[in-house]
This record gives C-alpha cells, structure tokens and sequence, in this order.
C-alpha cells in the first residue's frame, strides 16, 4: 500500500495526515501556524510529517497545499496572502528537515485533485472545482490533468472583475467575482440588510445579538432554513452571483461538471437550487446544449490533504 502525507498549510492551522492510494487518511494531525514567520512555520511542518512518518514505515513523499500563487515547478510560494511567504523556497526546507521528496501546490488545486480523484467529481474528466469561503478558491481540471497554467498560478476565478470599480478586494482591485460571491458576501448583504432595514432582518438581528456586525454565516444558514425572509433574500443575492460567474466559466472551459465547496456549500440546496436557476438562466446558448452538473463537494476539510498526498505521488 503507498502511503504519502498530505499538509494543508493555512493562516492559522497546519493539518497534515498519512493518505493512502485510495484516499484514505490513515492518522491526522494539526497544529497552530506561526504565520508571521517563515521560518517556524517550515518547523511546524516539519515536525507534523516527523510525528506521521514516525508511526508510518513506508511513507515515501509529502505534498504541501497552500494558499497562494505557487510557480510552474511546484517547489517556491510566491506570493501566499495568508502567510509571511514571498519567494518562499518551501520544497527545499522541508526535504532538508525530513528526507523525504516534497511537492508544493495550491490548496485549491490540491482539492480539486482531491474530490476528481476520489470526491463528487470522480469519472469526471473536466471539472472546475469552486471553493465558496473567505473568498473563491478554484481548481480546474481537464482531460484528467491539473490546469495550473505557464506560471503555475492559473485558475484564480475568484479574481476575474465582474463589477468594473465595484467592490474593493484583497488582491488590489476592485469588483471581483469573490466580493460577490462568497462566504463573505453573504456576510456582507445580509449586514447591510440589517442596517439599512433592520424592521426586515428582525431575525437576523436576533441571531446577532442584536447588532449587524453580529451576523456571521451560521446564523444566516439558520436563518434561511427556518424559512426568512431576509436570509433567503442574501442567499438568493449571492446565488445570482455565483450562477453566472459559473455561467462565464462554462462559457470559456465547458466542464461536466462544477464541484461546489467551502464553507459556504454547507448550505447544500439553500444555495445549490437559487445556483442552478441563475446558471440556467445565464448560459450561453441555453436550450441547445449539454449542461454542466453541479454539485455539493464530498470530502469537506479532508480533500486539501487527500489531495496533496495524491499529487505528492505524480
């Protein structure tokens, strides 16, 4: 059986856990980022594949997901928002610290991977994968292969403008697809309900402690599944969003499939129904062609490990 290890490397938590070929996490792990330094957190990383590797005799390679732009040979972060990483040569670190073969990805290409390999995308050859959290996280695979573009930082959806001078986000520019799109652009409408018509968002309130900034993504999920009014308004909001970026992106790469994830796709049909409705209706040439499938990811918070324990062994 080849076992490899998976490390999901985010701001505050390194997960990391011992894969099977069949995806299979046999022992996990997690520990606290330190991620102001770069140093350390290499030594976190380190000492996670050491504790995994020490109870698993023929672990043969590791494969790091990060958030992040990663370059073409999958060896140095560039650029990691989250992290103190800029040129970070992290496959070399972490070989010198464990021994063992070292592969670097994007944690949104790791779990793309993940759920095409052995999630909701699996016998599917061409699939875009669509993380709906902080922001939009995107991972695309077709004929059975990794798109990562000439650079190794392809698939960025979530930074197409979709709104020229709209909102600001986090990569520099303004009117992305993540600002409206998101788990964070639930948050936003349904805060902006609030103050503006709190005699509507009356629920709303009541779940935040009676302040809109008290309005996170569960109690809007809650909310909306006991049926009100205003948390089905933002769901509905941020569903037209997502539908048509989805529209867009069907329009460019014809996938068979789109695999929705994040925290976000917790929601299941809250979302997914208004989400198909607005693709529907957004598609080009609707009525006279096949239609993509979309769906609810399968291996929630595991797929970024799964995932990059599988690329580790390519």
């Amino acid at each position: 059986m080849a076992l490899t290890i998976g490390v999901d490397v985010g701001g505050t938590k390194v997960a990391a856990g011992v894969v099977d070929d069949r995806g299979t996490i046999l022992e996990k792990v997690r520990r606290p980022t330190p991620s102001t330094n770069p140093k350390e957190t290499a030594e976190v990383i380190a000492e996670v594949v050491d504790l995994l590797k020490g109870k698993f005799e023929d672990v043969s390679a590791v494969g790091l997901g990060t958030a992040g732009f990663v370059d073409e040979t999958r060896s140095t972060v560039l650029f990691a928002p989250n992290l103190a990483w800029r040129d970070e040569p992290i496959k070399q670190k972490v070989e010198e610290q464990v021994g063992l073969p070292v592969v670097v990805e994007n944690d949104a290409n790791a779990t793309a991977w993940g759920e095409a390999r052995f999630g909701a995308g699996r016998g599917e050859d061409f699939l875009v994968l669509i993380t709906l959290g902080t922001g939009i996280g995107c991972g695309i695979i077709i004929n059975g292969e990794l798109y990562r573009g000439r650079f190794g930082i392809g698939a960025e959806a979530g930074h197409f403008r979709v709104v020229p001078d709209g909102r600001r986000c986090g990569c520099g520019n303004r009117g992305c697809w993540e600002q409206y799109a998101s788990g964070n652009a639930l948050v936003h409408e349904a805060r902006e309900l609030a103050r503006v018509s709190p005699a509507m968002a009356g629920r709303l309130l009541e779940l935040g402690d009676g302040w809109p900034e008290g309005i996170s993504g569960p109690e809007i999920t809650e909310a909306a599944r006991e049926g009100d009014k205003a948390a089905l308004e933002c769901f509905r909001t941020v569903a037209q969003w997502t539908g048509q970026g989805l529209a867009d992106l069907a329009a460019i790469l014809d996938p068979g499939a789109f695999i929705i994830g994040g925290g976000l796709s917790d929601a299941g049909d809250l979302l997914l129904d208004p989400v198909r409705a607005a693709f529907g209706d957004a598609l080009t040439g609707r009525g006279h062609r096949p239609v993509a499938d979309i769906r609810i990811a399968e291996l929630g918070s595991a797929a970024g490990i799964v995932g990059a324990a599988d690329l580790a062994r390519t």
